[in-house]
């Protein structure tokens, strides 16, 4: 649930806000990432207009406003505050029209002013609505980024984990969270993996406890977010678990609707993670730009198999 308050709190300096009105609607909730300048429907064309959306008046509409007698001033701002409107920003510094800050303040509508223009405003809060009304998700793993590639680390407790991540660390790659990790979808096409403010380049390694990745590898060994692109699930050597020798089944997760390249590592003593989990990534990394090593080995199988059978043939033949 988002509201105006947390609006406020989060951006309202970035975005220039001044509460003039409407206080005790701070709690409002924001439903739509929506913002919406009036007006056509500030002339009493209300056909189509759209609710629940934060109003932007800029310097058309005050002027619009100034021209009008009293009487319809009040009629036209009625019209477009709703019970379901989160709050109303007066652009570029104007000062706000009695009438509006009366019905503001009488229906509990936050009323702000903002020094930026209304265009400036439009864009700036529509992105910062779409960020936080993305769809998420919380998963239990650490990401890194390796050679470039977002790789979310996951297994059983004490599998190995943090100390994987640590060792990449030490190689030059880069944290992104650990243990928790929150997942955003991203113009419905992609994935980004943050970390929460509380845990940012903060690790626990077991016998040690917590560690501060930043200070004790520098800054350019963490990064606030990154792009997820596959999944690698860390789990105990199982002599009895056939193993992919090949790579040509290829398996893939689904995270809010996207399919996620997934790789099962078994980990057993003498097998280097960290090695294996920077070729998954160059591996990774190989494909995106078109080569398969499996693929190809499969194909020049199938070609040597092929020519031996013609061989074959022809010797029979012959015979």
């Amino acid at each position: 649930m988002y509201l105006v308050q947390h609006l406020l709190e989060q951006h309202g300096k970035y975005l220039g806000l001044e509460l003039i009105a409407g206080a005790p609607g701070l709690t409002r909730r924001i439903n739509k990432p929506e913002v919406h300048r009036p007006g056509l429907s500030l002339t009493g064309y209300m056909k189509g207009y759209v609710t629940a959306r934060i109003l932007v008046i800029g310097k058309q509409e005050i002027e619009y406003l100034k021209e009008q007698e009293p009487k319809v001033r009040l009629a036209r701002l009625q019209a477009i505050l709703t019970p379901s409107t989160p709050a109303v920003i007066v652009a570029k510094g104007f000062r706000s029209p009695k009438e509006l800050t009366s019905l503001c303040e009488k229906a509990k509508i936050p009323l702000f002013r903002a020094n930026s223009p209304a265009t400036d405003l439009l864009s700036r809060i529509t992105f910062l609505l779409l960020e936080e009304f993305c769809p998420s998700v919380t998963l239990h793993g650490t990401l890194v980024e390796v050679f470039g590639v977002g790789v979310l680390i996951q297994g059983e407790s004490s599998v190995g984990k943090s100390e994987a991540a640590l060792g990449l660390i030490e190689r030059g790659h880069r944290l992104i969270s650990d243990d928790v990790v929150r997942v955003k979808k991203k113009e419905g096409s992609y994935l980004v993996g943050s970390g929460p403010e509380l845990t940012r380049h903060l690790m626990e390694i077991r016998g040690i406890g917590i560690i501060n990745v930043a200070h004790l590898y520098g800054a350019v060994c963490v990064r606030p977010d990154k792009g997820l692109d596959i999944v690698v699930k860390l789990e105990e050597w199982d002599d009895q678990h056939f193993y992919d020798r090949v790579g040509l089944d290829e398996k893939f997760i689904d995270i809010l609707g996207i399919s996620v390249p997934y790789h099962v590592l078994p980990v057993k003593p003498g097998r280097d993670v960290v090695l294996l989990l920077e070729t998954i990534a160059l591996n990774h990394r190989l494909k995106d730009m078109g080569y398969n090593s499996a693929k190809e080995f499969n194909a020049k199988l199938l070609e040597a198999i092929a020519r031996r059978q013609k061989k074959r043939i022809t010797r029979e033949n012959r015979a």
